[in-house]
């Protein structure tokens, strides 16, 4: 398909979470076109049907309050999470539901916004993740080259590698830089191997580092803290993990434990990250980095953590590096599917 690219159009991108689904969009010189976060039920359970709708909805809103229609739409970029069977047909992984495994998303997306706009649309698709980082690596390469990783513990633990020419690292499966999903050093940690969300039971660095595996690190930690109110709460597992990141930003021991062993945990990621792409930039993001949800204090103890874990088992001096925090929040990976189509679109263009 040959792309065209026109100065007064707007590229839309969409983000579909394991819940929530977001709407973002940049002008045609990649810059963002709000920081608003706007979001909407992902509707997994619902069926394919039902998720497209609301991603309709979801950028039909977006052009609503921008003054726009998808006139002004030259193309829309998708971030879903991964693996897949092929491009655009969704594998099984933990995030959405099973039934979705083999879901051609991209043609029926594509299909669905051809309807509601009228004419084809450029669609290009790629993991969450990935595209989490091109935000942030666009923002820091203005000033500072080199290539950039990132690593975003939210739900899951978001990947990404952007080389320095500002190009996403996909891989030839749609699969790279899934240090996610490698086995953690566990024991160095002190720590028992903790099943993932991915179903692998041999430790993988997810399940130190986010909130999927917070609820099996409380429990090891907890009986430590006999005494401590979660210890006697009859509160679920679910609402006694959500309350750890306000507590440890009230100084609690226990809640201060837990985010100081995720941060020797993501040290070993960004550690392993580092040997393997060999970054001038780590970019820290996710809810811990959130500057409306944590205070600067948390965040600067987060990250000095992971900095010396990290320095353990870097090859190169953990000096050769600049860590940052994430600057996008939640729309990175909106803004960063917004960027992936208006690069494709000015390269076909």
């Amino acid at each position: 398909m040959k792309y065209m690219k026109c100065e007064t159009l707007i590229y839309l991108g969409i983000d579909c979470g394991a819940t929530t689904s977001k709407v973002g969009g940049v002008d045609c010189a990649g810059e963002p076109l709000s920081m608003e976060l706007r979001q909407s039920d992902t509707n997994g359970t619902a069926g394919p049907g039902a998720i497209i709708a609301g991603w309709l909805e979801g950028a039909e809103g977006f052009l609503r309050a921008h003054g726009l229609d998808w006139q002004n739409v030259g193309g829309i970029g998708l971030a879903i999470p991964g693996p897949y069977l092929g491009y655009g047909v969704l594998g099984r992984q933990p995030n959405l539901p099973a039934t979705l495994e083999g879901w051609h998303f991209l043609d029926e997306l594509r299909q669905a916004v051809a309807v509601s706009a009228g004419r084809s649309i450029p669609i290009e698709t790629a993991n969450d993740g990935q595209l989490a980082g091109v935000p942030e690596a666009r923002a820091i390469q203005r000033t500072s080259p080199g290539s950039v990783l990132m690593l975003a513990p939210g739900s899951g633990l978001g990947c990404s590698f952007v080389h320095s020419d500002g190009r996403v690292f996909g891989g030839d499966h749609q699969a790279g830089v899934i240090l996610c999903h490698m086995p953690a050093p566990y024991e160095r940690l002190g720590l028992p191997r903790f099943r993932c969300g991915c179903g692998r039971d041999w430790g993988c660095i997810e399940a130190y580092t986010s909130i999927s595996g917070l609820s099996q690190l409380l429990e090891h930690v907890l009986p430590r803290y006999p005494h401590h109110e979660l210890a006697q709460s009859p509160a679920p597992s679910k609402s006694k993990v959500l309350s750890l990141r306000g507590r440890a930003q009230q100084g609690d021991p226990l809640a201060l434990e837990i985010f100081d062993t995720q941060a020797r945990a993501m040290g070993m990621a960004v550690a392993a990250g580092c040997m393997a792409y060999d970054p001038a930039h780590v970019v820290i993001g996710g809810g811990l980095m959130d500057r409306t949800s944590t205070t600067p204090e948390f965040r600067a103890r987060y990250l000095a953590g992971i900095r010396e874990s990290a320095s353990e088992m870097l090859w190169v001096s953990v000096d050769h590096l600049t860590f940052h925090e994430a600057r996008f929040g939640d729309l990175s990976q909106a803004i960063g599917a917004a960027l992936m189509v208006l690069q494709a679109v000015s390269t076909e263009g």
